[in-house]
């Protein structure tokens, strides 16, 4: 024969798995919140890193408000592909990104010559 539970013992049982449940609950908001975060990112403006801005002046750079859209839109694009750090080449420009920050991170002048190479991006996009 089998001895009967106490109703207080199962009752401990099933609070435990409401507490289960909750901590799942948590687990979901966070990643809803995380999700909407990174949707409402979507078309902030792009940040220039204090290098990107002196080598945009040391090689008389300037971005339109024009140019400033399409960097924008890229980077819009390049993020919904799951880009992290692109090359975004415009109008004999180069800008290197990281798409996740939202930031310009250097600038190239007409890539030309030998010492034009690039590293650590996983993507191009050509606007």
């Amino acid at each position: 024969m089998h001895p009967i539970l106490p109703l207080q013992g199962r009752i401990t049982s099933l609070q435990g798995t409401a507490q289960t449940h909750n901590a799942s609950q948590i687990s979901f908001q966070d990643f809803l919140q995380s999700a909407q975060e990174k949707e409402s990112a979507k078309g902030a403006e792009i940040a220039f890193s204090v290098h990107a801005q002196n080598r945009l002046q040391e090689r008389n750079i300037s971005l339109s408000h024009e140019d400033l859209a399409r960097l924008q839109s890229a980077v819009d694009k390049l993020a919904q592909k799951g880009a992290r750090e692109s090359l975004i080449y415009m109008q004999e420009v180069a800008l290197v990104v990281s798409v996740a920050n939202r930031t310009v991170i250097t600038a190239l002048e007409k890539l030309q010559g030998t010492d034009n190479i690039i590293t650590n991006i996983d993507s191009a996009a050509i606007i």
